[in-house]
């Protein structure tokens, strides 16, 4: 089923969607184009990052195991690698490096895939669980 997921995630970023054709925007006279735009128009500050819960994260982390929660897995898409431990980092990056997935700032297709399915709420979960994870290594 995991699997199945993340197959459907990959396609959605892989696979362009047909968007609705947008309208053309108005066109502005000389008038609108000096016109500054009004305080509440322009962009609101950006709102403080939701709280992360590590014990929502842990129901949240299917998606990430099958390649994050598996000791020295190598993948093969779309190279041969070794998959990140991300046990143990720290929570600041977590979300800093899933929003940059989200936002295609970072290009792993999967990845990409994967993030721009998670709410804000979803990666600030996300990060306080594995943050909080210890670091898995080998042993002999």
């Amino acid at each position: 089923m995991i699997r199945l997921s993340l197959l459907a995630a990959v396609l959605m970023v892989v696979l362009p969607a047909t968007a609705p054709a947008q309208a053309p925007a108005p066109a502005q006279t000389p008038a609108t184009a000096q016109t500054p735009a009004p305080a509440q128009a322009a962009a609101p500050a950006q709102a403080s990052a939701p709280a992360g819960d590590s014990a929502a994260g842990a129901q949240k982390i299917e998606m990430c195991i099958g390649c994050h929660g598996i000791v020295g897995w190598r993948t093969a898409f779309p190279e041969v690698y070794k998959v990140p431990k991300i046990g143990g980092q720290h929570e600041a990056y977590i979300v800093r490096a899933l929003q940059a997935y989200r936002a295609g700032e970072r290009s792993h297709p999967s990845m990409k895939a994967i993030a721009a399915t998670l709410s804000d709420k979803d990666i600030a979960d996300l990060a306080a669980y594995y943050s909080g994870a210890l670091p898995k290594t080998a042993s002999k």
